[in-house]
């Protein structure tokens, strides 16, 4: 596998801007390990077939959000902070069994890591499987804030985890950009004021138009995402910045 020290070096990169990333289908392919955590524990509360293709509904919302649905759905009686602490233990055995990080973006964090841009992770996941994942990954050495939606008071397509992953990075938020894969996710970022560069996870989702309205969109996904192309474009961004700031 190519990572970023094998390729040709990819020019002056951004100097006042950080990077936010989402991290479950962004940085991680960890929508099958949340998939099958959510199936068991339905399937305990009687809820059976539950099929990849009603998991995608949720993909871009936060753990308790898509919980309080599924019971409101299911008529399941448990309270939903009873689910959720079966979804997460489920799910942290699987993370720490096995969560891949998607290569092209393990070589964008080595070009900003390199250069010293400041990384977040603000996800709709749980504190605890966050930080399980960036562990098992070796990702978490290299990102200086996580903000959890547990911790804010709204999760995506509300814009709390990223202005808390600004305020953790002490940068401005119009000095952020936020790498996403969902259309929640993306509107988030703008509504907090960053600049977004979207990733869809779910095929077709680009034509969504809440991802069409990305600063920077690979319509293609993880297959189609170019590090180096991304990396240009934050130092382009940047630059425009500064002077319109000035």
């Amino acid at each position: 596998m190519r990572t970023s020290r094998d390729l040709p070096s990819p020019g002056p990169g951004p100097r006042r801007t950080a990077v936010v990333f989402d991290l479950d289908g962004t940085l991680v392919d960890s929508e099958p390990n949340y998939y099958e955590a959510g199936r068991r524990v339905l399937l305990r509360y009687g809820v059976p077939g539950f099929s990849w293709e009603e998991h995608e509904r949720f993909i871009g919302i936060g753990t308790r959000e898509t919980l309080e649905v599924l019971r409101r759905e299911h008529g399941i009686a448990a309270p939903v902070d009873e689910l959720l602490a079966a979804k997460n233990r489920e799910y942290l055995a699987l993370a720490g069994a096995h969560t891949e990080v998607f290569p092209r973006m393990r070589a964008f964090v080595d070009l900003l890591h390199g250069s010293g841009v400041p990384m977040a992770v603000a996800s709709g996941s749980s504190r605890a499987a966050i930080d399980a994942v960036l562990a098992a990954t070796g990702l978490g050495g290299r990102i200086s804030a996580v903000v959890s939606a547990e911790e804010v008071a709204g999760g995506k397509p509300e814009p709390d985890v990223f202005l808390e992953a600004a305020r953790r990075l002490g940068v401005a938020p119009e000095r952020c950009v936020v790498v996403e894969d969902s259309a929640p996710g993306v509107q988030a970022a703008r509504r907090a004021g960053m600049r977004c560069i979207a990733v869809p996870y779910v095929p077709g989702a680009a034509d969504d138009p809440a991802l069409a309205g990305a600063d920077l969109l690979f319509p293609g996904g993880q297959g189609e995402f170019d590090a180096r192309r991304a990396w240009r474009w934050l130092a382009d961004s940047d630059r425009t910045l500064r002077r319109t700031t000035r």
